[in-house]
């Protein structure tokens, strides 16, 4: 027996909630078979079985959260299953004396489609050195070594050709050897035939009402089969579909909703466990926000040229197959106003000889994202060294896979600053929590039609309001608005990103 404990797939995990179990005690299981689903405080996460064997027992149930450490399942090695053979391993040549007579003459023969012999185009039977000897119990191979060119092969006049009977017997061996396609049943018929007559049932029964009326059914989403009729020879009128409207919204009424479903006081509150990423965002949120001093500010900005920029890019050829949004030009706005503003991309950390200031030459860059597990914040590792179409690719994936939910620990460590799109929501901006470990983050909020004053003429154009929080031990006042105007002004000008 091999007793698998909880590993620790991330960095100091202590505990994990068991999602699923992909088997069941008595299944057999092969190495590296994903046998369980589990949630982190940081991802869900998929584990491959170390053992081959049958389960012999699951030590937690779906739901249940279990340390690192503790045992999650033991394999049965002693049980492991015998590999099933081939369906054809073994099976005898056909018994038929025609075929087997037919076969054993044409292996004298090496048949082409019409019938012919004919060598490899190499030396003559005569010259050629004999065949070395095969070793004992083991057979020729069949089909290895190089095709013969067409080009080169020769006919060989020095052996018979097959015998016209040969031919004949082979033939019938072939058709007595091929199955056939079974014949049409008595029930397929029977079935046919009730189709048909289903589709004739359905033309005679069909509802009985005016067009006025079925235009009528039809603005109030009714389906008149549903509808008692009562007008002469089983009409539908339109009085009857009043009625059913009637009766329909009724029930609607009677029918629970979300403030009526529970009757009790008590049993009108739902209990949800804090545990996951839930409990592990909540942690971190309250140790950014107690722990460093946030600092908000907030700039509008002119976007219309950022929106012209990425209607070029989706229509340019070297982007064919690539999603683009607005959010590709604000990471590379950020990616740029940072190497232009290096202290807001940094970490505040505590030592034995003080706290100090980290300041990172690379940039891991975060993006906020909304899971139905709760938020996330992957990133993208060193971001700073991405084409703008590198960039685009990344944020996909990256996106694709947390609402997945399948976002690893590893994608979400080591962030160095970090970017949320409250836009994406429809919301103007937000004033975020720093990331822990980190000193910035920037939400970028909708971008709408606005009048904005352009040369003393107010004319519509894309307007967004960007947000961004600091960490005020390390990015004072004067640091965070150049680092914000500096973002404002690769979005107000792509074309800067050339420079």
């Amino acid at each position: 027996m091999n007793i698998f404990t909880l590993p620790d797939v991330g960095e100091g995990l202590t505990e994990a909630d068991i999602v699923s179990w992909k088997v069941a005690v008595g299944d057999a299981v092969s190495v590296n078979q994903v046998f369980v689903e589990i949630e982190t405080a940081k991802s869900l996460v998929e584990l491959p079985c170390p053992f081959a064997g049958t389960v012999a027992e699951l030590h937690a149930a779906e739901g249940e959260t279990l340390e690192v450490g503790k045992p999650l399942i033991t394999i049965d090695e002693a049980a492991v299953p015998a590999e099933p053979q081939a369906p054809d391993a073994g099976r005898p040549l056909p018994e038929d004396p025609a075929a087997q007579s037919i076969l054993g003459e044409v292996t004298e023969h090496s048949l082409d489609d019409e019938g012919e012999d004919y060598d490899d185009g190499a030396a003559p039977a005569a010259d050629r050195s004999p065949a070395a000897p095969a070793e004992e119990g083991v057979g020729p191979l069949v089909g290895s070594g190089p095709k013969a060119d067409p080009a080169r092969r020769r006919r060989r006049l020095d052996r018979p050709t097959p015998s016209t009977a040969v031919r004949e017997g082979l033939k019938g061996a072939r058709e007595r050897l091929t199955p056939r396609a079974p014949a049409a049943t008595a029930g397929a018929v029977q079935s046919r035939v009730a189709a048909s007559g289903a589709a004739v049932s359905g033309l005679l029964g069909r509802v009985l009402a005016k067009p006025p009326v079925r235009k009528f059914a039809k603005e109030l989403g009714i389906d008149l089969a549903k509808v008692p009729a009562t007008g002469g020879q089983g009409e539908i009128t339109r009085e009857d579909l009043l009625s059913y409207q009637a009766q329909r919204e009724a029930e609607q009424d009677a029918a629970p909703t979300f403030w009526n479903s529970k009757a009790g006081r008590d049993d009108r509150i739902d209990r949800q466990a804090v545990k996951g990423v839930r409990k592990a965002t909540a942690k971190a949120m309250v140790d950014s926000a107690f722990s460093a001093p946030h600092v908000s500010i907030f700039v509008d900005v002119d976007a219309t040229r950022t929106m012209e920029f990425v209607q070029r890019l989706k229509k340019s050829k070297d982007f064919e197959g690539v999603k683009v949004s607005p959010l590709l030009i604000l990471a590379k706005a950020v990616i740029w106003a940072a190497a232009r503003n290096p202290n807001v991309n940094a970490s505040w950390v505590e030592t034995e000889n003080g706290a100090e200031i980290q300041v990172k030459h690379f940039m891991n860059l975060g993006i906020a994202a909304a899971t139905p597990r709760g938020l996330l914040v992957p990133n993208i590792k060193d971001a700073q060294d991405l084409s703008l179409k590198e960039l685009a690719i990344q944020l996909n994936e990256l996106a694709s896979t947390a609402r997945a939910g399948r976002t690893s620990p590893a994608e979400m460590k080591d962030g160095t600053l970090t970017v949320t799109n409250i836009g994406a929501l429809g919301i103007d901006t937000g004033t975020p929590i720093i990331n822990p470990g980190e000193v910035a983050i920037v939400a970028f909020g909708t971008i709408k039609q606005k009048p904005w004053v352009v040369s003393g003429e107010v004319i519509p154009r894309w307007i967004t309001t960007l947000g961004g929080s600091f960490d005020h031990r390390v990015v004072d006042g004067d640091l965070s608005a150049r680092f914000m105007a500096d973002v404002a002004a690769i979005m107000e000008e792509p074309a800067l990103l050339l420079d």
